[in-house]
């Protein structure tokens, strides 16, 4: 890829503002609004807000791990950082859209790029119909919650929920329950990613649930209605040595 410049941005942590200063002393800095590509120096959480941020203009986001896990990072080095990142492989992601609505009648949109989650507020299990489709396939799921990922999403909340890890261009989207009680042997469903999810709370004032794009949670919803976005894209890129499809077979493989 052509390559003219480059912007960083960082985690408030101390070990990724000190990278930060070290990488615009040694390669220079552009602002982000006008780079052909940004590094993202800390943690998986913050890579997840800079593709947010930055997701309108298509950007490629390089990331860097200067935080914990680092799924979505790459590995933190100083040296050769123009090759690593001509050299990268690039992945589209697509996030999905939810759409809320709350007990006390607001409407509320945003966008998840792993996924948008529901989880009880109380001590009391959530009770949710599930619609996909505008087609009923369950009339009542007793459970902590439940949520859809996207495949960038599968190995994270997903998987903790043992929930299946999707390949990236799979086309699939893993509609996973959260410590089903009633149906019990209900594991969750694989659906096309055009697929529109609807889940429905019921009593929601009695029992109620909150929903969660990635970082944006709203509280006391009745109503979630999930899919695809059509129109928002955002691009990773990752070190050909170590590519996306490498990880999460590694992910799978590992016990």
């Amino acid at each position: 890829m052509q390559l003219d410049s480059i912007a960083f941005v960082a985690a408030e942590t101390k070990i990724a503002q000190d990278a930060m200063y070290r990488l615009k002393h040694r390669y220079g800095h552009i602002a982000p609004d006008k780079a052909d590509v940004i590094v993202a120096l800390g943690g998986d959480g913050f890579m997840l807000e800079t593709l947010h941020r930055y997701m309108g203009r298509k950007v490629p986001i390089y990331g860097m791990n200067r935080g914990t896990v680092g799924f979505l990072m790459n590995e933190f080095r100083e040296m050769d950082l123009i090759d690593r990142i001509s050299e990268a492989q690039t992945v589209e992601l697509h996030p999905l859209q939810m759409e809320a609505h709350t007990v006390s009648g607001e409407s509320m949109c945003a966008l998840a790029i792993n996924e948008v989650s529901l989880l009880r507020e109380t001590r009391q299990a959530a009770k949710l119909r599930i619609k996909v489709d505008g087609v009923e396939r369950l009339a009542e799921l007793v459970c902590d919650g439940a949520l859809v990922c996207t495949p960038a999403g599968s190995t994270a909340y997903n998987l903790s929920a043992h929930g299946p890890i999707l390949p990236m261009g799979s086309g699939l989207l893993a509609l996973t329950p959260i410590s089903a009680f009633r149906p019990r042997r209900w594991r969750g469903a694989l659906l096309p990613n055009w697929a529109r999810v609807d889940i429905e709370i019921l009593d929601a004032v009695k029992r109620p649930v909150s929903a969660s794009a990635d970082h944006t949670e709203i509280r006391r919803v009745t109503h979630v209605a999930v899919r695809e976005s059509a129109e928002a894209e955002g691009v990773i890129m990752f070190d050909s040595d170590h590519g996306w499809d490498e990880r999460i077979l590694t992910e799978m493989f590992r016990y």
